[in-house]
Parts: structure tokens; sequence; C-alpha cells
């Protein structure tokens, strides 16, 4: 499971989309209603071969996208890019939208990927939240330092598609003796 958030990092999912799934994984993207702003569903949906879903209630025919069988199908859910905001959230149980009801629901492991300015990844609040998800088991995967959407040159950019990808697989090595995923 992939999760996307409202970062101008959102652009790098695609990517990552299309990387897990050349090596054989099932992915399905939840993405939080702003992430939308940032890359369309359409995008996703084409390189997963899937539908993705942001919302509760799909169309008006009232289908319910359940974020139980969602947690519960996925074995491992993956944040990249997640937000200060959405590691807020996650931190403190604020369950608001499908990405984060989900993540409260799931029985596998969980890896972030953070995106947002240097001052926002440096105040206190947000390295508050990174040690509370730390101390639930999730594992972070630290920003890297580099040029920012912003102009700033700092601690931020959320580590390249190619970089989480080598994460993830090293994950299942370690994990499941080098056994595949859905």
């Amino acid at each position: 499971m992939l999760g996307v958030t409202a970062s101008i990092a959102a652009y790098k999912a695609a990517t990552l989309v299309r990387l897990l799934v050349k090596e054989g994984a099932g992915v399905q993207v939840i993405m939080t209603p702003l992430a939308r702003e940032f890359i369309t569903p359409v995008t996703l949906s084409a390189l997963s071969g899937r539908p993705v879903h942001s919302d509760f209630f799909s169309g008006q025919g009232g289908q319910w996208n359940s974020h139980v069988d969602m947690g519960l199908w996925a074995d491992l859910f993956l944040v990249a890019p997640v937000t200060a905001s959405t590691l807020g959230k996650m931190a403190n149980g604020i369950a608001d939208n499908l990405l984060i009801t989900t993540y409260l629901s799931c029985k596998c492991p969980v890896i972030l990927a953070p995106a947002m300015d240097l001052d926002m990844y440096r105040h206190p609040s947000t390295s508050r939240n990174l040690e509370i998800l730390r101390s639930y088991g999730n594992r972070i995967i630290e920003p890297d330092t580099g040029e920012l959407a912003s102009g700033l040159y700092g601690k931020g950019r959320m580590q390249e598609p190619d970089a989480i990808l080598e994460q993830v697989k090293s994950f299942f090595g370690a994990n499941t003796g080098g056994q595949g995923t859905k």
C-alpha cells in the first residue's frame, strides 16, 4: 500500500509506483484529498493498474472504501511523501481522512518517507512526532539534504524513488528471507 500526501514531492510517487510494479508488487494507492492537487489519481491508477482511493465512499453509489480491509490487505504501508501535517495526525491518532484511518487500522509494518521544507523538518513538533511514530514501530526514511521546492537548501527532500525502493526491498529481504510480496 502506498500513501501519498499533499507535498510537492508527490510527483515522485508516479516513479515509485512504476518501480514497485516492475518489482512484482501489487500496489494500492491511497491519497489524502489535498494530494490530488499535486498529482492526479488517474496517473497513479494507470501506473498501478488499480483504482486510487482518497475518500471513504466511491462515486454516487455509496460504495464504501473500507480502511479496515485495506489495512488487512497490505504487506507494507509505505507513505511517500508524508507531510508534517500527516505525521502529526498519525502520531496523535487524528483520523480525519482515509489514509490516516487505514494507517490506524493496518496490521502490517509502516515505512514513512517525510518531505517538507527544512524549517518544518527541524521544528520540535515534527521531531517529537517522528519520535512518537518510531516508538510505535514505524520505520522512517530520513529525507535528503538538497535544494527544496522553496528554493532553500537543507534537509527535507524526500529520498528519490530508487533509494526508497531499495529500502523496501531490503525490508522484505530482511523480513521474508527474500520472498516476494502481493
